[in-house]
């Protein structure tokens, strides 16, 4: 989907990517639904290829309606919290998911107190944990908002998802 929009947007001059969250202004908030799926050009696509392939793999195998609920949080978060507190321009990226999704998986073990999500956690942290420098104001062009508000975005999400599975886990077994 991301390169079927981004193909479109090249054959359309790049007019999508004003499709994006557009700050504090009305007319922009609707880019809170769009901006995931629209990228600065081919090489921003590709720099977030593999995370997306890997991170959404990660959150997926925990079940489609998780995926959905997780995916649906920190899209939301992360780009509302973009709309309300970014800078001007247009913010665009899946960045807002793949740092949502990344926080979700190196916390979502901890409270699962699942040593297998925990072992997973660590392995990402490692690998990719510097991503979170990223979070941070500093570097022109990139909207350290969207990832900052897709990570808590993705925090929250792992919260409902503990939430969730100790309710069900004391229907079952309660009875």
């Amino acid at each position: 989907l991301l390169y079927l929009a981004e193909a479109v947007d090249t054959v359309l001059g790049g007019a999508l990517d004003g499709a994006g969250i557009q700050p504090r202004e009305l007319d922009g908030l609707d880019g809170v639904l769009w901006a995931p799926l629209l990228h600065a050009g081919w090489q921003h696509l590709v720099a977030n290829t593999v995370p997306v392939l890997v991170l959404g793999f990660f959150v997926l195998a925990g079940g489609v309606s998780q995926f959905v609920m997780v995916t649906g949080t920190i899209w939301i978060v992360g780009g509302f919290g973009t709309w309300l507190v970014a800078d001007g321009g247009t913010h665009i990226g899946a960045s807002i998911l793949i740092f949502g999704w990344m926080s979700f998986l190196l916390v979502r073990g901890f409270y699962a107190r699942s040593a297998g999500q925990i072992t997973l956690a660590a392995m990402l942290f490692l690998f990719w944990g510097g991503m979170f420098w990223g979070v941070l104001p500093g570097v022109p062009g990139v909207s350290w908002q969207g990832h900052l508000f897709g990570a808590l975005g993705g925090l929250l999400a792992a919260r409902l998802v503990a939430g969730a599975n100790r309710a069900r886990y004391h229907r079952v077994y309660s009875r």
